[in-house]
């Protein structure tokens, strides 16, 4: 059995710890992980702790009185269960290598996730979709339909009830009402290059300039394109002997695996908010199953 999950975050102040770990002791909880940030910049405090009930107790029976010793430290909490997985929601247009690496992965229990639905602007991949038994949804958007479009795809989200929104390169920008109705709930990937390409066909631009590293960058969605707080990266080194076709492989590699790692970190709870920026505690040493990424 997986343990529980308490995510916790406040103004730091002594006794934080003592009094959480106080509470989940008194009710026979064993705690099996633990992590914590405090932020020396901004006076936040972030944590994360993994626990079992010895006894057996469902979460909400645990839950029922943490209020109380949440309230003087005006925490910001919740409990999770990692036996109820995430509800997300797919968004896809033409390139579909991140949305097969996340099919595969969650094909195999590498991402714990209810995959309620995948939305796209072309039918490239209804067939594969499908072939998953998810359910499909085209949505084209337009200059002229996009505020429909959008209350179209809202509508989608809020009805499947889901809990994250992944962008797998998804080629339209969203309006900024859309971020702001779903803030730190949408993650997007972006290459990274330096330095910056912008425009069509990127990788070709970095090849002619004989860019030397190829990444890529996950993050949440925010009004500010491209710019919200990061929750994954990574690079590869290119050489001379490469050539223009291997640039777009190997970036396309990078960015599946980035955004595979990001939406791992977040549907395990171990990502949090922290202004512009994120706190992403790592997976456990060892880990459970379900916390190893494959």
């Amino acid at each position: 059995m997986n343990p529980f999950v308490l995510t916790v975050t406040c103004t730091s102040r002594r006794g934080i710890v003592a009094a959480i770990s106080t509470y989940l002791a008194d009710r026979h909880c064993n705690i099996v992980d633990s992590a914590q940030f405090d932020d020396l910049e901004t006076g936040r405090f972030f944590m994360r702790i993994g626990f079992r009930s010895e006894d057996g107790l469902p979460l909400d029976a645990i839950e029922a009185g943490f209020a109380a010793i949440a309230e003087p430290f005006a925490m910001d909490y919740q409990f999770h269960d990692p036996a109820a997985p995430m509800k997300v929601v797919l968004m896809v247009s033409r390139f579909g290598h991140c949305l097969n690496d996340i099919l595969y992965r969650w094909k195999i229990g590498a991402l714990p996730i209810e995959i309620v639905a995948v939305v796209s602007n072309h039918f490239d991949y209804q067939k594969v979709v499908v072939n998953h038994d998810i359910p499909f949804h085209h949505i084209p958007v337009t200059k002229a339909n996009k505020p429909e479009a959008e209350a179209r795809i809202l509508s989608l989200i809020e009805q499947s009830g889901a809990d994250l929104v992944v962008l797998a390169r998804y080629m339209q920008v969203l309006s900024d009402a859309m971020c702001a109705r779903m803030p730190g709930r949408i993650i997007n990937i972006h290459h990274s290059f330096l330095p910056s390409f912008k425009g069509a066909n990127p990788y070709k631009q970095a090849y002619g300039r004989g860019v030397k590293l190829i990444g890529a960058t996950a993050h949440y969605v925010t009004a500010d394109l491209d710019e919200g707080p990061i929750i994954e990266q990574d690079v590869a080194r290119i050489t001379h002997a490469q050539s223009a076709a291997d640039y777009v492989s190997i970036g396309r590699d990078v960015e599946a695996q980035v955004l595979s790692r990001a939406i791992h970190a977040h549907i395990h709870h171990r990502v949090f908010l922290n202004g512009n920026r994120t706190v992403v505690f790592p997976a456990s040493p060892g880990g459970y199953a379900s916390e190893r990424m494959g």
